[in-house]
């Protein structure tokens, strides 16, 4: 029974790791990704449908993305969509695809996207922190029903707290090298 909610345990503490490394795609370092614009919804035939599903997506330097629809009509469809969306760049439209062209980050707009990698990675570890209490909350009920003695709760609430440990291990370091993508010029 302790096995199975060590393993529960670690599983969600993973995927809160990768839910924020996932998030970390979505910020912008010194070379521009296509992840910045996975969040647009484009308006397709009515149906609110991912940029990236009507059209590919291609980075085609450090600054500068290109967007290919499958269908040209849907040009100022993806256009409007990339305005409402709000990322810091305005499209240009040449008639057969869009470009982005993302000036280079000034020192602020850095500290300032390093500030929202540090808030994500804090949410990880509230999660983490919020797994870790769920887990040792279980552990208290088993112990609490005699379902376990008291020494094997002590020992099941150091390996959750080991787990925890190494989790945010792992997360201090995924800002780490984020931070330094970020910072890097």
């Amino acid at each position: 029974m302790l096995q199975k909610i060590y393993d529960e345990t670690a599983d969600h503490m993973k995927k809160s790791i990768e839910a924020m490394k996932k998030e970390f795609l979505t910020l912008r370092t010194g070379k521009v990704s296509t992840a910045i614009v996975d969040h647009i919804k484009v308006d397709y035939y009515g149906v609110p449908t991912p940029l990236n599903q009507v059209a590919s997506i291609t980075s085609l330097d450090a600054t500068t993305l290109a967007i290919n629809p499958w269908e040209k009509n849907m040009l100022p469809e993806i256009e409007k969509a990339i305005q409402q969306a709000n990322i810091g760049v305005n499209p240009n439209n040449d008639g057969d695809f869009i470009k982005l062209f993302f000036p280079p980050m000034t020192t602020e707009q850095r500290e300032q996207i390093v500030k929202q990698a540090k808030a994500m990675a804090e949410k990880a570890k509230v999660a983490v922190r919020n797994v870790r209490k769920d887990a040792n909350n279980k552990i208290k009920r088993m112990e609490k029903e005699k379902e376990i003695s008291e020494d094997e709760a002590k020992r099941a609430h150091d390996k959750i707290q080991k787990l925890t440990d190494e989790h945010i291990e792992q997360i201090d370091k995924a800002l780490k090298s984020k931070e330094a993508d970020i910072l890097r010029v």
